[in-house]
């Protein structure tokens, strides 16, 4: 059964997903802030054909995914959503695939509950947990009034040209950030950035993948990534051409890695 949609009513929403269904090992796709599942749709196929269940949602307020009128964004109810469709799915340990916010959800939820996955790959997001200088808590600390202050109707732009690299993924970027209201963005920012909590100490509890684009500007990822994966003792893979969404400028390239670490974490 390849795709299937659904949907899961949670306290102030209503998530929409796409689960293939089946017994085989499944990967759980959670994608970046002002975008939706369908960022994973390459690598939810090539997943498919390699034998996984691939389990594709939605974030609350994006996408097909609703979010009650007067209800705000959190990380905490994102959190919950997670948890709350892999309990719906009956998924057994699955490996998470989270993409910038989806990264530091997934980060964050492996964190809170170790035992209930097999696995963690993060795409084009920075180290929760990793060390941070004076100038980037700075940045974490301005990003939201900054954004605030630009033109509702420019920030889809603006966001799409910063987040890709090639002509149809910059497009295809604009057209899925046009349909968030920027409040509910700005809601989605706040809580991304409330999930980068540093802890010198803490290494990831279970097998872990890092992947991101050689032309990613976002925040700190390019710099935090390396260091990332040199503390876990972890080969990062880095895409070249591509920038954040690594998934949209290189569909083929960013499948082929997902799938060559998805290899390394089962043996």
């Amino acid at each position: 059964m390849v795709n299937k949609p659904g949907s899961l009513t949670r306290p102030g929403a209503r998530i929409r997903y796409r689960d293939d269904g089946g017994d085989a090992a499944a990967v759980v796709f959670t994608h970046g802030a002002g975008m939706d599942h369908t960022m994973f749709a390459a690598q939810a196929e090539a997943v498919r054909e390699a034998g996984y269940r691939s389990v594709l949602w939605d974030l609350r307020g994006h996408g097909e995914s609703a979010i009650d009128p007067g209800c705000r964004f959190t990380a905490t109810a994102a959190l919950e959503d997670l948890g709350a469709l892999i309990d719906d799915r009956g998924l057994s340990r699955p490996i998470l695939v989270g993409h910038s916010l989806g990264g530091n959800l997934s980060q964050a939820f492996v964190q809170e509950h170790p035992q209930r996955a097999a696995g963690l790959i993060v795409v084009g997001s920075t180290w929760n947990t990793g060390p941070l200088s004076r100038l980037e808590r700075l940045g974490l600390r301005l990003a939201a009034p900054m954004l605030g202050m630009i033109p509702a109707a420019r920030l889809p732009r603006l966001m799409a040209a910063a987040s890709a690299v090639s002509p149809g993924a910059i497009a295809e970027t604009e057209r899925v950030f046009a349909r968030m209201p920027k409040a509910l963005f700005l809601d989605v920012w706040r809580a991304t950035v409330s999930f980068v909590k540093p802890d010198p100490a803490y290494r990831t509890p279970v097998p872990i993948g890092l992947l991101r684009g050689a032309e990613d500007r976002t925040g700190n990822i390019s710099s935090a990534m390396p260091r990332w994966a040199q503390a876990e003792g972890v080969r990062e893979r880095v895409i070249a051409g591509a920038g954040h969404i690594v998934t949209l400028d290189a569909p083929d390239a960013s499948s082929a890695a997902l799938l060559s670490i998805l290899e390394e974490l089962a043996s």
